[in-house]
């Protein structure tokens, strides 16, 4: 990619300067692709890894496994049909490999499952369908009466060449019920069975499953204790909301298990099963804690814990521990960075871990835990060069009712921390969903273009307790709008963003947002950006795939209400003749969680109501783009369209053909 000087009068004055921001200036196709790696699984010996692969065209993935020491050629590789990808993988044995099938369903969301387990073998043969249902046809003649939705729920602490597998029958889908399956033979033996559907199950080292939990037809979090061949449903308590079990202490009869205290923050607990000689682990009232990353070997056991805000930092539950020193001593040799460690050998001989930030968006190493040798084994992102990207820095406001808020600011590298051009991002979700410090593709693109990005963790958010989050149902048009706007002030009051050169840009909710923070803020910002966006709230019953199960009607009844007059208020189809800055609404037309008709409605309100607008629809994607041309294009028009309203301080200096 090359640049022209807009002001070649100022060349010689502003040489230095603009031969740094084209240097740093990354190519709008790396931020497109897509990694080609991910999900990466240790074999039980240590000898192989196991990924999900995905062809640069955003349309083909598939099975990959490696091994090993040698990362450049696969042992075995399984090209699966267009649009599908392995949406878990667990080592049954050292040689056989389960995998339960997904569905790309768009960028913005995670893939879903289809229902279908299939295993394979190491090298690539004597494939399975181990379970599945029949709209596929794809399932070996031994399951051919088959006709449910199959889950990966674990594997023993020991591999045996089995796995544990949860089902839910399509003619009593109110239905749970949980196998110990042969990924050889697909024998099956049934271990629990309980009268509700989507339920969980926390499984003992000795197999036996010994809680169930979820959210239950009416959106309500519940979880039961096996007692004998029985199931008792825990009563919900005020002082440990969202209870949930974690895992067995191995050799006892006790349990790790977090909940939201009085619904506020987090605790990280030990305590008996049935609740006594209960241990508070790790407490924090600001935010939720947890150990992901932070286990031992078989028999797991967490050795730290971190709060889900700001940057992550380990607490150590016995610093002195061989596992705390190790992991501490890896740390070190990555500072900035946060270690997870992902999959031990059965015997704890090898570590898989991974290395990842804000500017780091990813890289998978083993250690030899006998001779700590260290060994990369791949990037997830490796075209992109983490000394390019921006910091990103969480931080807290006061929302104007007093209520503590996070934000997290992504500041352009090398330029200076004031009086910038800004962009609000809100995440989308809303609920239980959260941005977090670690690497963030949207945000490092557009401080890279030399915008500073602000997101806020708005009520409603994840991560911060019960409390928190119910704190935003029946608000999305209201007071979830006002914790973004009062974030927008915050960065202004700061210094930080130029009052005048303010946009926003939101994806999914996000899009919902970005259509309403201009409502509800008027004079404020200066365009907004709609991607693959909630419009019109009444239609959420109507079309789109949250309505056809009753979980997420119940959902929507929670969240947004069935007052007709309320719906309208807060919905930005309603609300078009208040959106007084230019709009860019991009949509993929095959979306099935916001229906393309929500852009439809949208582009037809701002018709009505006279308001200039831009548009970038795509055939054939789906809730976020997936093939690379079309996402460097939106991003293309993302940048042209910013910089045409509010003008980066970068494009005044280089700026591309």
């Amino acid at each position: 990619m090359t640049y022209r000087l807009v002001r070649p009068m100022l060349a010689v004055l502003c040489l230095a300067s603009t031969a740094a921001v084209a240097a740093d200036l990354v190519p709008v196709a790396d931020f497109a692709r897509r990694m080609p790696l991910t999900s990466p699984r240790l074999s039980p010996d240590g000898q192989y890894v196991s990924l999900a692969y995905h062809d640069p065209d955003g349309k083909t993935h598939g099975l990959a496994i490696y091994r090993v020491g040698d990362m450049t050629k696969p042992v075995s590789l399984i090209r699966m049909p267009p649009y599908e990808m392995p949406a878990n993988m667990v080592w049954a044995s050292p040689t056989r490999l389960v995998v339960a099938r997904g569905k790309v369903d768009g960028s913005i969301g995670a893939a879903s499952y289809t229902g279908e387990i299939m295993a394979i073998d190491v090298d690539g043969k004597n494939p399975d369908y181990l379970y599945g249902y029949e709209a596929y046809g794809k399932r070996a003649a031994t399951r051919a009466t088959d006709r449910g939705w199959g889950t990966i729920e674990g594997v023993p602490p020991q591999s045996n060449g089995h796995f544990y597998m949860r089902a839910t029958s399509w003619t009593d889908q109110n239905r749970s019920t949980l196998y110990d399956v042969d990924a050889k033979t697909s024998a099956r033996k049934q271990m629990a069975d309980i009268g509700l559907g989507g339920m969980s199950f926390m499984i003992a080292p000795d197999g036996t499953a010994r809680f169930a939990f979820g959210t239950d037809d009416n959106f309500k979090w519940v979880v039961f204790h096996r007692e004998g061949s029985g199931w008792n449903k825990l009563a919900g308590s005020e002082e440990r909301q969202n209870f949930e079990p974690v895992a067995s202490v191995a050799g006892s009869d006790r349990i790790y298990a977090t909940f939201s205290p009085n619904g506020k923050g987090g605790e990280f607990v030990e305590q008996d099963e049935n609740g006594g000689n209960l241990r508070v682990i790790r407490k924090d009232d600001f935010s939720e804690v947890t150990t992901s990353g932070l286990w031992t070997p078989a028999p797991l056991r967490p050795f730290g814990t971190i709060s889900t805000t700001g940057i992550p930092q380990v607490t150590y539950i016995d610093p002195q521990a061989p596992i705390s020193k190790l992991h501490m001593a890896l740390s070190q040799k990555f500072p900035g960075n946060f270690v997870s460690f992902v999959d031990f050998s059965e015997d704890g001989g090898e570590l898989m871990f991974k290395v990842s930030g804000d500017r780091e968006p990813g890289r998978y190493m083993l250690i030899d835990t006998k001779t700590y040798k260290v060994t990369k084994l791949f990037d997830a992102v490796p075209w992109i060069d983490p000394a390019k990207m921006s910091e990103r820095r969480p931080m807290r406001f006061k929302a104007s009712d007093g209520l503590e808020l996070e934000a997290i600011l992504t500041f352009p590298k090398g330029r200076s921390e004031t009086n910038l051009p800004m962009v609000l991002i809100p995440h989308g979700g809303p609920h239980g969903i959260s941005d977090d410090w670690f690497y963030e593709e949207d945000a490092q693109f557009l401080a890279n273009r030399g915008y500073l990005v602000l997101q806020v963790n708005y009520r409603g958010s994840g991560g911060r307790g019960s409390a928190f989050e119910q704190a935003g149902y029946l608000k999305w048009g209201t007071r979830v709008q006002e914790d973004l706007i009062d974030g927008v002030k915050w960065a202004i009051a700061q210094n930080y963003a130029d009052a005048k050169r303010v946009c926003v840009y939101g994806a999914s909710f996000g899009g919902y947002a970005a259509m309403m923070t201009t409502v509800r803020a008027p004079g404020m910002f200066k365009c907004a950006v709609g991607y693959d966006g909630i419009y019109d709230l009444d239609m959420m019953y109507n079309k789109g795939d949250i309505k056809d199960s009753k979980t997420g009607r119940s959902y929507l009844t929670t969240v947004i209400g069935k007052d007709q007059g309320d719906l309208a208020a807060n919905s930005p189809t309603h609300l078009a003749d208040k959106i007084d800055v230019p709009v860019f609404l991009v949509h993929g037309e095959d979306d099935q969680r916001a229906p393309f008709a929500q852009f439809k409605a949208m582009r037809a309100a701002l018709d009505a109501a006279h308001k200039p607008y831009e548009t970038l629809t795509k055939p054939d994607e789906r809730h976020g783009f997936v093939k690379p041309e079309n996402i460097e294009e939106f991003y293309n028009r993302l940048q042209a369209f910013l910089d045409k309203n509010i003008g980066s301080g970068q494009a005044a200096t280089a700026a591309a053909p």
